[in-house]
């Protein structure tokens, strides 16, 4: 078998191929030739492949390369609905009883699914979202707004109301994805437009920090980017709603950003307005999300204090449940210990 010349044979396959006859014989040969793939091998990596180097490359560099295509697979999953609901949409324009009901249930119940397996997703204090009436839940916004999704998932699951969300601009531009903000009610949001949401008896959940906070906050402090904004403190104060705080832990584990560019990608952002961000991660840690006690409506309150107020829960949830500076492993093992605070 040692003197078995695959470059000899390879080249006259190369010939015969151009025959009639050969033609007809080389299905044959290439049934031989592959009862001897793995010499075939053996010989191709001692010519010219060094198989150890490529496997020592492979392993070195396998890290860096997951951590950035599980983001994209993140991607892949959100596509797959926008590409369920278009087919959904086509089956029951056929049959002419298009709605969206059961395609909501349907993709709740894959993201709830996708949470539990992924993250052991929790949601506590879903008693503080009331069964009917309006409501304003701001929250923490992590790298990803995963959280969110599986939290509008288990509300149209557990809860049986849709929790409309406010996103912006910029996904309204994402090729494909229109559908998905249609049929789940994301819209841009003015404080007119978000005020007659919630006078309509719905719910509605938004980030004052936005793409800014989800992108520039550090996963050291878990730190609220929210500028001046009051956007959402006056919609509350217009449409006499609660309020009601949210955070989840290990957000910001789950997906990050690079810290060393973090400077440089800010100014950019802020010229531009441009999310261009890299993210890496997609790594399976334990999320918790916890809803605090609603903020009542009280009409003696000015916007600014409202805000002031909101910031604060929502800086206590951080500080109740989450462990700082944030920390990968530290979340990974979260999925199979309970940490809880030291009592003060």
């Amino acid at each position: 078998m040692d003197n078995f010349r695959f470059d000899v044979i390879s080249e006259k396959l190369f010939h015969a191929r151009s025959s009639g006859i050969g033609k007809i014989m080389f299905g044959v040969t290439m049934i031989t030739v592959a009862n001897y793939s793995k010499p075939l091998w053996t010989w191709l990596s001692k010519k010219y492949v060094d198989v150890d180097y490529a496997t020592w490359l492979f392993w070195l560099f396998a890290p860096i390369i997951f951590i950035f295509v599980f983001p994209l697979l993140f991607v892949v999953f959100c596509y797959g609905c926008a590409l369920f609901l278009h087919v959904y949409k086509l089956i029951n324009r056929v049959r002419e009883a298009y709605t969206v009901d059961g395609a909501r249930m349907m993709i709740a119940s894959f993201w709830d699914a996708q949470g539990w397996i992924c993250h052991g997703h929790e949601l506590i204090g879903i008693d503080n979202i009331p069964d009917a009436g309006p409501a304003l839940i701001v929250y923490y916004h992590g790298t990803s707004p995963i959280d969110v999704y599986y939290v509008i998932a288990k509300c149209l699951l557990y809860k049986k109301r849709l929790l409309n969300s406010v996103g912006d601009k910029f996904l309204a531009r994402i090729p494909g994805w229109k559908i998905v903000m249609e049929v789940f009610c994301v819209t841009p949001g003015s404080v007119d437009t978000c005020s007659e949401q919630l006078k309509q008896g719905n719910l509605l959940c938004i980030s004052p920090g936005g793409v800014r906070e989800a992108l520039f906050s550090d996963s050291d402090k878990y730190d609220l980017l929210w500028s001046d904004r009051l956007g959402f403190a006056k919609v509350a104060i217009q449409a006499k709603a609660p309020i009601i705080p949210m955070f989840t832990e290990n957000c910001r584990e789950c997906f990050r950003t690079p810290s060393w560019a973090r400077r440089w990608l800010r100014n950019f952002y802020e010229k531009t307005r441009l999310p261009i961000v890299p993210v890496y991660g997609g790594f399976p840690v334990k999320l918790r999300t916890y809803l605090g006690p609603a903020i009542p409506y009280n009409p003696d309150i000015s916007p600014e204090e409202l805000r002031d107020s909101v910031k604060a829960a929502i800086e206590k949830l951080v500080q109740s449940h989450q462990r700082l500076p944030g920390n990968i492993l530290r979340a990974l093992f979260d999925r199979v210990h309970i940490w809880k605070r030291p009592q003060d």
